[in-house]
């Protein structure tokens, strides 16, 4: 990594530290009231900042940010319009039970499941393991830092570099 990356991501880990609570808040105060939708929604102003060249210049920060949190609502509210998200219903409220996964379904589903599987398992324990928590055991940020004692910027950091690694290892694999 060149210094100048290295100071990138001290940039962000400082806007982190400061603005992942601020930033919750002002998602949850906008509508989103789902604490994995919050939560992605601040870890995804975070990627857009990382994808930022010389992070570390940002004059006024904290109105970069939020501008930036703004434009991640927006783009949001796009894509469930785009989506007509509001038309959908949700899958719990139907029974499927009785109706069975077509057979290339299942081995696709398997596939798939196999290759996460092994994309997880390169990943470091720790990192592995907040991944799990928040995507598999339907934890939140918070509730991961307060059982494993780190602080939440950490899980954040943790959960973009597992993403960013998965998203990775999906595209090399199809």
């Amino acid at each position: 990594m060149t210094a100048k990356g290295g100071d990138d991501r001290k940039a962000l880990d400082g806007l982190a530290r400061r603005y992942a609570e601020p930033l919750r808040r002002f998602f949850s105060r906008k509508g989103r009231t789902l604490d994995n939708s919050v939560d992605d929604l601040v870890q995804e102003v975070f990627l857009r900042l990382l994808r930022r060249a010389n992070l570390q210049n940002i004059a006024e920060a904290e109105n970069y940010v939020f501008r930036t949190a703004s434009n991640v609502l927006i783009d949001h509210r796009r894509r469930g319009r785009v989506r007509r998200e509001a038309d959908h219903d949700q899958l719990v409220e139907f029974d499927h039970a009785s109706e069975e996964p077509s057979a290339e379904r299942v081995l696709i589903g398997k596939d798939d499941a196999r290759r996460v599987a092994k994309a997880l398992a390169i990943l470091p324990e720790r990192t592995r393991t907040i991944f799990i928590l928040n995507r598999f055991e339907g934890m939140s940020y918070s509730q991961i830092a307060l059982a494993l004692e780190i602080s939440t910027s950490a899980v954040e950091k943790h959960m973009m570099k597992a993403i960013a690694h998965l998203m990775r290892r999906m595209e090399q694999d199809s």
